[in-house]
């Protein structure tokens, strides 16, 4: 996701093929599949790909996005999986977004935008989780620009580990990091890796 508007996006989305494929992202896979199943928010979840993984591993899925041809699509996913999963699809924006259910699990997945709606999603996130519950975050990292392979070029939308830090630390100083890193993603037909972002964290409860 970049900061173009939800017109943009849908005039993207609108063709037949999948933009990102139906396969889950690799980070979201590594980091989640050791969780037990609860409920998840997947933010800016676009055509639905891990917001389909996740239900299909018996997590109950609100998938949100702005971009109305994205959900579509993405319904059209999860209806055609073997067996088909159902999704709660929600038309928002996920930097103003709240749940109506606190939630176990929160994804931000390649949203990539400017540092003071970053930190609106972040914090959109952040507070629809329950207490214990977890925060992960995959982006663009900032170094991908001069050192990866695709994503965005605009350096405004790119971002760090550390940026995430700082939005979390501005949000609750008591996050619980449990993964922060610049992480190299193989691309497909690349010599070069892309470099990605990874934060996972938790929200700690009122005991811990």
């Amino acid at each position: 996701m970049t900061s173009m508007s939800a017109a943009d996006w849908d005039s993207r989305y609108r063709g037949t093929d999948l933009v990102w494929g139906a396969t889950p992202n690799m980070w979201v896979e590594q980091e989640i599949a050791g969780l037990t199943p609860g409920r998840a928010l997947d933010l800016a979840c676009g055509e639905g790909r891990n917001s389909v993984w996740l239900a299909a591993r018996g997590w109950q899925v609100t998938g949100v996005d702005f971009s109305a041809a994205a959900l579509a699509k993405a319904e059209t996913l999860a209806r055609g999986h073997q067996p088909p999963v159902t999704v709660d699809w929600q038309c928002a924006d996920v930097t103003t977004f709240r749940s109506s259910t606190p939630v176990d699990l929160a994804l931000l997945v390649y949203v990539q935008l400017p540092a003071a709606d970053r930190l609106k999603a972040i914090m959109s996130a952040w507070n629809c989780l329950a207490p214990d519950g977890t925060l992960l975050v995959i982006a663009h990292h900032t170094d991908n620009l001069t050192n990866g392979v695709g994503g965005p070029q605009d350096p405004d939308v790119l971002y760090s580990d550390r940026d995430v830090i700082a939005d979390l630390g501005a949000i609750d100083c008591s996050a619980r990091l449990e993964r922060t890193e610049r992480a190299a993603r193989p691309v497909a037909g690349n010599d070069r890796s892309a470099l990605d972002t990874v934060v996972r964290a938790r929200k700690l409860g009122p005991d811990a």
